[in-house]
Parts: structure tokens; sequence; C-alpha cells
């Protein structure tokens, strides 16, 4: 971990106050510390969650929107994949940007920019309209990628585990609650009053960060280019960031897996319907309650503890699956992917922001970037799992993914044990 400090000391009026991006810490001239309290961290948690939701409102409301623009069906179809495209590119483009200009600011405007964008899917004349606003909505829910390495940032070194798992909870809330929030809002109101709702959301949850995210110094003054090719650079010079980025691609390609297939697997063994494969995303708020906790394991005894423990229990996981041939096996299974998933990805940011405190926000464009990619090949790698040999060789795929983590893993502590 860099032990370099990096100070910037700016004039606030009355008062002169040193801000100390290396642990995290802020320190006045006074010598008090100043750091991010529980309802700063809720906030923030919050407002990851509110902005993550909208990647995922459009998913089941398509039939609606379907049906709202009967002469273009296939367009239509197009407005999930725009989203999630667009918050590929937002993840590329927008989110490094948080090392080179002040977070605060640079996420207020994300989320005035996302408002608008909500504004005109409600407000789109067709399905192309749609679509496009819908990459554009996708594009500025990025801004939750901005507030997870501010929360980092801010948090003391020995809480930061911590403070990350309580705004990763509040993103996974979102995930998990944002399907089932604009699926009853679409049945009863439509899919246009999802989207006003969506923006009253982003507004609020906009003008509740206004009122307690602290001002802070950028950590760089590299132009843009300079920024995005420092991506490639952090890469080849971190080996605990490559290490992590593509254990924590395996693993969330792994749990990908699972639910590009689950409805599949519950029609053909037990002949049922696609909402109650839906019913069992409600399991996946157990791992909601596991962030936090996770993180204050990371906190005590090391995240790469954690990082074991959690590939162990989703290998685990993979083996219920395929030996427990009921219903109440598949409960136990999704709980057990989720609780190892999530505490491995918290243990991964802990890694990953300690590395270089003046690029955390490069370090998750990276991080974050692939763990997408992973999840993409975890969901054709189960495709095409499935059509070869069905739900075993699906458990097969899953579980050789989370064995390549696990012994990824295994091979970083034998190095670095060697180097200790």
């Amino acid at each position: 971990m860099s032990t370099e400090v990096f100070v910037h000391v700016r004039k606030t009026g009355k008062a002169l106050i040193m801000d100390t991006a290396s642990d995290g810490r802020s320190w006045s001239v006074a010598g008090t510390p100043r750091t991010i309290s529980f309802g700063m961290t809720l906030v923030m948690a919050i407002a990851c969650g509110v902005a993550a939701a909208n990647i995922y409102y459009n998913q089941p409301m398509i039939g609606i929107m379907e049906a709202a623009f009967p002469g273009q069906v296939s367009v239509v179809g197009l407005v999930p994949t725009a989203t999630q495209l667009g918050f590929a590119a937002g993840l590329l483009l927008l989110v490094p940007l948080g090392d080179r200009f002040e977070r605060r600011r640079l996420i207020l405007i994300q989320f005035a920019a996302l408002a608008l964008a909500l504004a005109a899917a409600a407000l789109a004349p067709d399905a192309w309209a749609l679509v496009v606003a819908s990459a554009l909505v996708g594009v500025t829910s990025s801004v939750a990628q901005q507030i997870v390495p501010f929360a980092a940032e801010l948090a003391e070194p020995g809480r930061r585990g911590a403070t990350i798992g309580i705004v990763m909870s509040g993103l996974l809330c979102g995930i998990l609650f944002g399907r089932a929030l604009a699926g009853a809002v679409g049945d009863h109101y439509g899919w246009r009053a999802m989207f006003w709702l969506g923006l009253l959301l982003a507004v609020a949850v906009g003008s509740l960060l206004a009122a307690v995210l602290p001002r802070t110094q950028p950590k760089t003054h590299e132009r843009y280019g300079a920024l995005l090719k420092s991506l490639a650079m952090l890469w080849r010079e971190e080996p605990d960031l490559r290490r992590a980025t593509i254990i924590q691609g395996c693993l969330f390609g792994s749990f990908s897996a699972l639910w590009t297939i689950l409805a599949l697997q519950l029609d053909a063994r037990y002949h049922l319907s696609a909402e109650i494969a839906g019913l069992f995303g409600i399991v996946g708020a157990v791992g909601v309650l596991f962030a936090p906790v996770a993180g204050k394991i990371a906190d005590r005894s090391g995240p790469h503890t954690v990082i074991g423990l959690g590939s162990v229990i989703m290998l685990t996981s993979w083996v219920v699956f395929e030996v427990w041939g009921m219903i109440a096996g598949l409960i136990v299974g999704v709980v057990l992917l989720d609780f190892g998933e999530q505490g491995a990805l918290i243990s991964n940011q802990h890694v990953i922001y300690a590395l270089r405190p003046d690029a955390r926000n490069r370090l998750n464009t990276i991080f974050m970037g692939g763990m997408f990619v992973g999840g993409a090949v975890g969901s054709a790698g189960a495709s095409f799992a499935w059509q070869f040999a069905g739900w075993i060789a699906v458990c097969t795929f899953g579980a050789a993914l989370v064995a390549i983590a696990l012994a990824l893993h295994a091979c970083g502590r034998v190095a670095e044990k060697r180097l200790g």
C-alpha cells in the first residue's frame, strides 16, 4: 500500500484547511480530524441506490413500453441494451473525472444531468427517442461509481471497509428493489410515471448530497486525455489492481451465470414461471445485510481473508446447486452465492482503494469495468453451457470460474509471503 501523503491546502473564508488524501482524513489547523459521519455515509448509500436503480427501471416495463409503441417493438427492445452501454460509457468516460475535478460539484452536476435524462425518457415521443434517452440515463447513472470512492477517501483507514460496505449496501438495495418498484409503478400508473418518479428521487437525493457532502481538492491536474491514458498505466503498474479485478470478474461472472439460467432451470425442472424466478431476487437481500459485516471483518482481519472466504463460500454454493435437487437447495445456494460474492466485492474494493489515493476514481473505473466484463462472459458462457448439457454444465462452469478466482487469490498470497 502506498504510504505517500498527498496534502492539499485551501482557504475557506476564515480558516485554512489541510486535506490528507492518503488515509482519507482531513485536518484543520487546530489539528482536529474531520471524518465521514454515519449520517453522511447513509446519505451516500441512499444516493448510490437511487442512481443504480435507474439502470434497471426499464427491464420489467419492456412489455408496457412495447405496447405504447406497437409499430416499433424491435426498437423498444434496444432500451435495456442502450442503458447498459450508456452506463459502461459513463464508467469509462466520466468516473475518472473524479480525480481531476472537485468531487462534490461533479456529483451534483451528474445528478442534475440524470434528472434531465429521466425527463427526456418520460417525454419520449417515439421508440428511438426513448432509446437515446435511455442511453443518457445509463451514462449519468454512473454517478454511483463517483460516490463509492469518495466515501472511501473520507473514511478513516480503520473504518474504510465498513464504510464501503454501508455505501455498497445502498447500491445493492437500488439494484435489488429498482426492478420491483418499476414493475409496480409501471403496472398501476404507466411506464412514463416511473421515469417521472425517478426524476423526483434524483432531485431529492441531489439536494441531500448538496447539504452534506464536503468540498475537496482535486487529486491531480492532468488533462482529460492523460487521465484516460493513465488507466493503462495503472493496470501495468499495480499488480494488486490486476489481481483484484480479475478475481472479481471471475466471481461476478459466476454470479451472473446463475441469474442468467435460473428462470430456465425453474421452468424446465420445476415448471415454475419467470415471475417466481424474479422472487428469488428478494433472497439477494441477505447480501445487502452481509456487505457491512464483510467490510468490518476486512477492517479487522484484512481484506484478503474475506476474499478467500467469500470464494470458498461461492464454490460451496455451486456444490449445493448440483447435489440438492430441491427448491430449498436453490434457496440455500442463492444465499451462499450472494454472501460470498458481496463479501469478496467489498474486500477487493478495500484493496484497490488503498493503492493510490490520488487515483481512486480511475482505479474504480478499471475494477468495475473488469467486473462487468466478467459478468458478460459469465452470462454468455452459462447460456452456451445450458444449451450444451443443461444444469450440470452450468454448475460446472460457475464452479470453474470461482475455482480460477480462488487459485489466483492463493497464488497472490503465496507470492506476497515470499516477498515478505
